[in-house]
C-alpha cells in the first residue's frame, strides 16, 4: 500500500512545507469524501484559474483554517487584525470570535425564542457543532461557487451548500435525503487576495428545516421552519 498523501486539489495550502502550524487534532485534515461528493454533486467546473475557480478554492481553505487550525497566525487565507464576519446582517464577528465559536455556531447563530430554536449555538462548543453536523453528514457538506458578479477587491457571489442526511441529527433519524441550500456573499480582500470581510445572506430554515421535518424522527419536535 502506499503511503503517498494526493494532494488536495482544492486547498492547496494544506500542503505548505510548515512545521510550525498547530492543528486541531495534531495533523493536516484530509478531504478524500467532501471532495468526492463534491465532484459527484457540483452544477459548475469553473476553468483552472478563472476567478470563480479562485474564490471558490479560497473559501473552501479558509472554511479548512477555521476547522482544523488553533492559532491565528497560522491562518494564510485572512488578515486576522482586519478580519470580519457578518451572517444575515447580524453584527460582525472578529477572527479571534470566528475561530472560538467554529464555522457552524457562527452562521447558525438565531434571534428564535430560547424554546423555538431547532439548533442551538449558544448550548454548542467548536467541538460539539462539528460533532453534530458530522454525524448528520457523514460524507461532508460540499460547497460550491455558481456564480462571481464582480471582482476584487470587493467580490460579491453566490454559492451552493449540500451534503446527504445520512446520519442522526439530535435524535432525529436520517432519510438520505440530499439537502442543500443556496446563498449569496461577498469577500472584501487585500491586494494579495487575503480576506479582510466576510458577509453571508442565507435561509438557514433550508438547512435545519430538511433535518427536523423530513421522514421519521427518533423524537419528537416542534419546527418553527416546517410549513
Amino acid at each position: 500500500m502506499s503511503n503517498i498523501v494526493q494532494k488536495d486539489k482544492y486547498r492547496s495550502i494544506l500542503h505548505d512545507e510548515d512545521e510550525n502550524i498547530q492543528w486541531r487534532h495534531g495533523g493536516p485534515p484530509t478531504y478524500g469524501l467532501v471532495n468526492h461528493l463534491f465532484e459527484q454533486g457540483r452544477t459548475k467546473e469553473w476553468p483552472e484559474g478563472s476567478l470563480e475557480e479562485i474564490v471558490q478554492n479560497g473559501i473552501k481553505s479558509w472554511e479548512m483554517e477555521l476547522s482544523h487550525k488553533i492559532r491565528l497566525q497560522d491562518f494564510k487565507t485572512i488578515v486576522p487584525e482586519k478580519f470580519k464576519l457578518f451572517v444575515n446582517g447580524r453584527e460582525g464577528l472578529t477572527a479571534e470570535e470566528t475561530l472560538s465559536l467554529g464555522s457552524y455556531n457562527a452562521l447558525l447563530k438565531s434571534s428564535l425564542p430560547e424554546n423555538l430554536k431547532p439548533y442551538n449555538s449558544n448550548e454548542e462548543t467548536f467541538e460539539s457543532s462539528h460533532e453534530v453536523f458530522k454525524s448528520a453528514f457523514p460524507r461532508g457538506f460540499a460547497w460550491e461557487v455558481i456564480k462571481v458578479y464582480t471582482g476584487p477587491p470587493e467580490i460579491a457571489f453566490k454559492f451552493r451548500h449540500w451534503g446527504f442526511f445520512e446520519g442522526p441529527f439530535k435524535g432525529h433519524a436520517p432519510t438520505g435525503k440530499i439537502i442543500q441550500f443556496f446563498g449569496l456573499g461577498t469577500l472584501k480582500v487585500d491586494d494579495a487576495l487575503k480576506v479582510e470581510e466576510v458577509e453571508i445572506y442565507y435561509d438557514p430554515a433550508e438547512l435545519l428545516g430538511g433535518l427536523l421535518s423530513n421522514g421519521d424522527s427518533t423524537k419528537t419536535s416542534a419546527c418553527p421552519f416546517s410549513g
